[in-house]
């Protein structure tokens, strides 16, 4: 109705395809359907019931105004104590921007540092909401592809020939959305050898799910004193604390990027929910063992579901080494990816998200999140199998 009204910019931006895939599936579950949900990359796990207590107990005590546009200073200094002792970076609460969730950091590092016609290198399989963003801010999208045959990781060799005269910023990620792959010490400083000489490139660092490695530990490249000033890193309580719906995320960067991601803020949000940030120094501070009890569940589904999904005839799948979601290979059925997903969800009943939903290079793959029981991830192989025997 409004082709012609509508600003052309806002055809730039795509959506998150699982949010789709759960509506369609909620529907199906109404008209009488048993749908085991594998779609969503949400912990089914309930927030840990200190951090609840926190939020009741910062509402009570008056937390429900506004706050200051970056973040409570106290809030601020926590969040930097904290990724010095999990992420190895030393910062300070001058560095730190708290926004409601993750998502506006990647929007507003676009925005801040991405004029048309830059190039922006991005992984890909990879959130949507990267290329959705980097297209927005009329960037240019630059995939590195992730293959199976290298756990998903970055092929330096092809990182080096993708970075131009015109690239301004490289997102990483890991642990990775789709495909729980994650990078190695190694990896991380090759990536730093190809970009030393070249300053004028800025990273963006997701580690939302940094806490999610099941062997070794995350390593990010802030850790690096020369490319600590060039990193943006992005993280968020909501899956690490089962925190999805409260909104909490936070950019890490130099006090000169913070002061324009403010500003960002100031004009778009005003600022974070109050009690939620008083409540996140609970999180930040309070007991993890709620959150290192997610961890380990995660992994013991992890071990069930790769062998189980290996164990069917023509699908073939990389063990993930963090997050919680499988990206197994199903291309030997001959569907196309979004094809063999709705067709999983209408006729067997399970909702996961074609490969394709996060990058051209997810053709052939299908996203499986484990954030749900044991006992539902059974029902699902059961139901996938006997599915795939249709085909």
């Amino acid at each position: 109705m409004f082709e012609n009204t509508v600003a052309k910019r806002i055809y730039n931006l795509q959506t998150e395809s699982a949010f789709k895939i759960l509506a369609k599936a909620k529907a199906m579950e109404t008209e009488g359907r048993s749908i085991i949900h594998l779609e969503i990359g949400q912990p089914d796990f309930q927030t840990p019931r200190n951090i609840i207590d926190a939020a009741y107990k910062a509402i009570n005590d008056g937390y429900t105004g506004y706050s200051p546009t970056p973040g409570y200073p106290e809030v601020r200094e926590v969040i930097a104590e904290y990724a010095a002792k999990y992420k190895g970076v030393r910062t300070n609460r001058d560095e730190v921007v708290i926004v409601p969730g993750g998502k506006p950091v990647m929007f507003f590092t676009m925005l801040m540092l991405v004029n048309p016609g830059d190039e922006v290198l991005y992984p890909n399989p990879s959130f949507p909401i990267y290329e959705s963003c980097i297209n927005f801010a009329g960037g240019v999208p630059v995939p590195i592809p992730l293959t199976a045959e290298n756990d998903f990781r970055i092929d330096i060799d092809v990182f080096k020939k993708a970075v131009t005269d015109k690239t301004k910023l490289v997102i990483l990620n890991s642990p990775s959305n789709p495909t729980g792959g994650v990078l190695e010490k190694e990896d991380i400083l090759a990536i730093a050898e190809v970009l030393r000489d070249r300053p004028d490139i800025l990273i963006l660092s997701d580690e939302v799910y940094d806490r999610l490695i099941f062997e070794g530990k995350a390593f990010s490249i802030a850790s690096l004193p020369e490319f600590k000033d060039r990193t943006i890193i992005l993280d968020s309580l909501s899956k690490t604390y089962a925190m999805t719906g409260w909104r909490l995320g936070y950019g890490i960067m130099h006090p000169d990027l913070a002061k324009h991601m403010e500003m960002l803020m100031v004009n778009s949000n005003s600022c974070s929910t109050a009690f939620i940030q008083i409540a996140t120094i609970e999180a930040l501070t309070g007991p993890q063992d709620s959150a290192e009890k997610m961890r380990a569940a995660f992994k013991e589904r992890r071990d069930w579901l790769i062998e189980a999904l290996n164990a069917i005839p023509g699908i073939r799948c990389c063990m993930p080494k963090g997050a919680f979601y499988a990206f197994p290979d199903i291309a030997s059925f001959g569907l196309k990816s979004e094809e063999f997903a709705s067709r999983l969800l209408e006729e067997a009943g399970v909702a996961a998200a074609g490969g394709t939903s996060f990058g051209a290079y997810g053709e052939g793959y299908l996203r499986l999140s484990y954030a749900n029981s044991l006992e539902n991830l059974k029902i699902a192989v059961d139901r996938i199998e006997k599915f795939t025997k249709t085909l």
